[in-house]
């Protein structure tokens, strides 16, 4: 990997050829908190955030997205639904840079998905360093504050310029097209080390034990009565779930047009917490209780995806402990209480 450097007056001009070559997305301020959403000018652009409301993972997995329509006429006729529109996603954190990287992984696996392939290959990520961090974020302690792989061009702000570190061909080349630029110095990526290390520091919250002991904790902790303690005030809304960047589960529907002769099949998000999600067709349901539901999420998120796939399931974002009504989803929290026998 090798990197260049933008001065700041000249990211403009960079965004500005970049929005003449097709969609851009990039972080926004709304209503006081920010989104990622497609920009129309590069003063639209907040690259100095601390976290979004939701994680890029939309625009790979739709929250609704239809992938086989079908004709119920003489003949049943189906047919596949691959939809994917080339963009550009700017001012990607690291930790939702390691989010999509899991959920590379997953969708992979056994039997590779072509939706979301097709959206991923379409994409092109340029991320941002996260100086300034959430309060409710812990990605430090994860390994998520940082990222060297997974983006094609990363940015970090060493005052009035970004290092830019490039980290594929295609990255490489929207530089060359749209860019002025210049190499990075020794003392420039001096600098980017510093502004990481100093971002590190102001990190307010720490897991309580490293990512190899997660998996062991909540397995010695299967039956502890934390819990049922937790789950007597979860609310079983989702909501955690919702904006988590690195949870991939949705429920297939159909949609079927009122002349009975045409339709669609689709997915959207679906969450674990949910009471009906673990309900099956004869009416079981093997996650009835929430305290099952919720132990469910923290194992899938702790233990089942790094067995998996090598790949940690907690990003650090945050996002959960923000959305949580009942204020009883951070996970930093709820690791130290295991971990200390309370």
């Amino acid at each position: 990997m090798h990197s260049q450097v933008i001065a700041k007056q000249e990211l403009a001009a960079f965004v500005e050829n970049l929005l003449r070559q097709g969609e851009v997305v990039g972080v926004r301020r709304k209503d006081g908190k920010y989104v990622f959403d497609k920009i129309g000018s590069p003063g639209e652009l907040c690259l100095d955030y601390d976290v979004t409301v939701l994680s890029p993972k939309e625009y790979f997995l739709p929250q609704r997205e239809a992938f086989l329509k079908f004709e119920l006429a003489e003949a049943i006729k189906a047919e596949p639904i691959t939809q994917a529109q080339r963009r550009i996603i700017l001012g990607v954190h690291p930790y939702d840079i390691k989010a999509i990287q899991l959920m590379d992984a997953v969708f992979s696996k056994d039997n590779p998905d072509p939706n979301y392939f097709r959206k991923r290959e379409a994409a092109t990520i340029i991320g941002v360093d996260c100086l300034n961090p959430s309060p409710h974020a812990f990605c430090a302690s994860v390994g998520t504050a940082t990222a060297e792989s997974g983006f094609d061009l990363l940015l970090t702000d060493i005052g009035a310029e970004y290092v830019v570190a490039i980290g594929s061909a295609k990255g490489e080349e929207l530089l060359q097209k749209h860019a002025k630029t210049r190499d990075a110095s020794d003392g420039d990526l001096s600098k980017g080390k510093t502004a990481r290390d100093e971002a590190a520091r102001k990190y307010q919250l720490s897991a309580p034990v490293s990512l190899d002991q997660i998996p062991r904790l909540l397995e010695e902790n299967y039956d502890h009565p934390l819990w049922e303690e937790l789950a007597q005030k979860c609310l079983s809304c989702g909501s955690c779930t919702m904006v988590c960047p690195t949870c991939v589960c949705f429920d297939v529907q159909e949609d079927v047009a009122l002349t009975l002769t045409t339709g669609e099949r689709y997915r959207q998000w679906d969450s674990c917490l949910l009471e009906d999600f673990a309900k099956v067709a004869t009416g079981e349901n093997f996650r009835q209780h929430r305290s099952t539901r919720l132990r469910h999420r923290y194992f899938r998120k702790g233990k089942y995806m790094m067995e998996r796939f090598g790949i940690q399931g907690c990003v650090g974002c945050g996002r959960c402990i923000t959305a949580c009504l009942a204020e009883i989803a951070s996970p930093v929290d709820t690791y130290s209480r295991l971990k200390g026998g309370s």
